[in-house]
């Protein structure tokens, strides 16, 4: 129990620092594109296979159009504003005491990344 404690803290912790960086380094509130710009594309086939984990499996609780359901929308203008490094933080590690999971076990940091900016850029639906 000790662990999950310090683990869900450290998670926050983490997005913190990531939503405190990212702020300094915009100056004007939208951020995204300071850490998702830097993505490094995945191998195409990786590529499909992220988008449909985007589609399918983020999509049965952000909404099969990530408009929204359970967990927010996912579109360009919800997370316009959110600092990129917050959100795959997010995507990695969850949102302890909430219903969003971490994926961790299904993608790295820098296929988060990746993912992160192509839901900003509303570029999602390639994976067909």
């Amino acid at each position: 129990m000790a662990l999950a404690a310090g683990l869900a803290l450290a998670a926050l912790a983490v997005v913190g620092l990531g939503m405190a960086a990212s702020a300094v380094a915009a100056g004007d509130g939208i951020v995204n594109a300071n850490l998702a710009s830097s993505a490094v594309a995945p191998q195409p086939a990786r590529q499909r296979e992220l988008l449909q984990l985007l589609q399918q499996d983020c999509g049965s609780c952000h909404g099969m159009r990530l408009t929204g359901g359970l967990g927010p929308a996912l579109t360009p203008e919800a997370l316009r504003t959110k600092p990129a490094a917050s959100l795959v933080a997010t995507i990695v590690s969850g949102r302890p005491g909430t219903a969003m999971p971490p994926w961790r076990r299904f993608l790295s940091e820098a296929e988060a990344e990746w993912l992160v900016a192509r839901m900003v850029r509303g570029d999602v639906d390639g994976w067909r």
